[in-house]
């Protein structure tokens, strides 16, 4: 599938105005005010945030651009989870003074936190690890509860290095690029760190409101149809996992940058995710692979 960029270091490829040329030769990320981490197979800076396809909606590729409106999805989190009025302080920024808060730990925020490791050679493995936690404190500074977050956006597959290049020297692409998104994440590797970081958290007592997952709204479509659709809403509780999903607003004028908005929100258990991941649903015909054999057999 073909896609084209429509968001290259957080604006129009296309647009001209002095602040989208700036963060373009500077190689800039505008969400979060410094130089963009995504990068391309052979280490140079992407600068890629969203591709549209020929036939379908926009698709943000970076969960970096995630983040926008200085990381507004955490406060969506925090939110749901805590209130809507409690302040998000940084995890090392806390004082005797700081009163109730919801102390944030995670990349860019001063302090992630130290886990131990899961692997007996003492290396760091992240099977457990997630990008972010927020802790409810009490204005005296005792934990009350505590919620995780996971952030995923869409890996992509094909190509769009010429594409990239044409707008870095400030001219229009006329070509076409190959770029497409690899879905087949969904199944191996989005869901099984869902369901087994889910467990892992419902082991801690004060994690009290689960685990909630930021992602595009197709990502969430995917994983919705991955899993049947039967999936039975449940409220906030230990063990839940609630997704959120967004998409990039409607294009805007010259020198902006397109809004972000939640599109949608559901909770579930991280039992019911793990049945349905592994449930004999959603299969295709039978005999697909005797089909398969026998046509390629009879075009020999």
């Amino acid at each position: 599938m073909a896609s084209r960029i429509i968001e290259f270091f957080g604006y129009n490829p296309e647009d001209r105005s002095y602040a989208a040329v700036a963060v373009r030769q500077n190689l800039q990320c505008p969400f979060i005010g410094r130089q963009c981490v995504k990068t391309l197979s052979d280490g140079l800076i992407s600068g890629v945030c969203t591709l549209k396809p020929t036939k379908a909606g926009p698709v943000i590729c970076c969960p970096i651009r995630l983040y926008s409106e200085n990381y507004e999805i955490l406060r969506d989190v925090a939110r749901v989870s805590f209130g809507p009025v409690i302040p998000l302080v940084p995890g090392n920024a806390l004082t005797e003074q700081t009163g109730e808060c919801v102390a944030v730990f995670g990349k860019g925020w001063g302090k992630e936190l130290r886990l131990p490791s899961r692997s007996k050679t003492g290396g760091k493995s992240g099977a457990y690890f997630v990008d972010w936690v927020l802790a409810h404190v009490s204005a005296t500074g005792e934990l009350i509860n505590f919620v995780a977050v996971e952030v995923q956006s869409i890996d992509t597959t094909g190509n769009y290095r010429a594409e990239r290049d044409t707008y870095l020297k400030e001219e229009a692409f006329s070509g076409k690029s190959s770029a497409g998104f690899n879905w087949e994440n969904v199944n191996k590797r989005i869901l099984p760190q869902l369901i087994y970081k889910g467990h892992v958290l419902r082991q801690e007592p004060l994690c009290q409101k689960g685990l909630f997952f930021v992602c595009p709204t197709p990502v969430y479509h995917k994983i919705s149809e991955r899993l049947g659709g039967g999936l039975r809403p449940y409220p906030l509780q230990p063990g839940s996992l609630t997704i959120m999903w967004y998409d990039v607003g409607e294009p805007v004028p010259t020198g902006k940058i397109r809004t972000l908005a939640m599109v949608g929100q559901f909770t579930t258990t991280i039992d019911q995710v793990a049945l349905a991941f592994t449930a004999p649903s959603n299969l295709p015909l039978a005999q697909v692979y005797e089909t398969a054999i026998r046509a390629s057999l009879e075009r020999k």
